[in-house]
């Protein structure tokens, strides 16, 4: 009988030391990184038994939750301005920021062969619409109008530009038809950093400011060692590797 009572005893201690190390670490992610972060979050919920909670939008939606309250432990964002200014405004812990990925931009179609290797496409106008991330909210957005200035196509894409919110409903408007082209992450459409559907022009890097990817851990994350873990796991050459898979370069 005493020695049921200590295994029922030594059972329930295990049970109550898993749940009491097991966490959750609550993320903010820019809409970009949704599929490389579907992988990550996997491998790293395998590897401690920590849960990962993912919110998915644009970088300046995602800043606009945190000034709000956002229950959020760790941004990561698609630029670095939004991270410094977080911690510029206490809301971020100092010395915390990372570069977690560098990203690209693809001008891109659901066609196969509409858009060729150089992207000369763009220039003929032989579109209806074109597919653009709020640019004022998402980075990505603002880098393809950058290469729409650069390239002395303003004027001529304006009337087509279709705006969406995030890069994720960008990606969206084309892969739905509503737009046939438009400017998307390259880890939406690619494997192994080359386009997998469809066809379409990754831009080059001198046409566009640099996409660097910053993460911060927030306040409320510093309380978190789940947190401060998922930053340690995503400099661990496993999450590098699946990084690069989806096109991503890193510093």
């Amino acid at each position: 009988m005493l020695l049921r009572w200590r295994a029922v005893a030594l059972f329930s201690l295990l049970v109550w030391s898993s749940a009491g190390w097991a966490s959750e670490v609550r993320l903010a992610v820019a809409a970009n990184f949704a599929a490389p972060m579907r992988s990550l979050a996997q491998s790293f919920e395998k590897a401690t038994g920590h849960k990962v909670v993912v919110a998915l939008g644009a970088t300046g939606q995602l800043y606009a939750q945190i000034k709000n309250g956002a229950p959020f432990d760790v941004l990561l964002a698609a630029d670095d301005e939004t991270p410094k200014k977080l911690e510029s405004e206490g809301l971020a812990v100092s010395g915390s920021r990372a570069t977690y990925a560098i990203g690209r931009l693809v001008l891109w179609s659901k066609r196969d062969g509409l858009i060729d290797a150089k992207g000369e496409f763009l220039s003929t106008g032989r579109f209806d619409r074109i597919a653009i991330a709020n640019p004022k909210l998402a980075p990505y957005g603002l880098a393809a109008i950058e290469v729409i200035e650069k390239l002395g196509m303003t004027q001529a894409t304006k009337p087509k530009v279709v705006e969406a919110s995030n890069i994720t409903q960008a990606h969206q408007f084309v892969a739905s038809g509503n737009a046939e082209i438009g400017f998307v992450a390259l880890a939406q459409v690619a494997e192994g950093g080359k386009i997998k559907t469809g066809s379409g022009w990754i831009i080059p890097e001198s046409l566009h400011s640099p996409i660097q990817q910053d993460l911060v851990l927030l306040l409320r994350g510093k309380a978190n060692p789940a947190a401060q873990q998922f930053i340690e796991f995503l400099r661990s050459e496993n999450a590098k590797a699946v990084i690069r898979s989806y096109g991503y370069t890193l510093p």
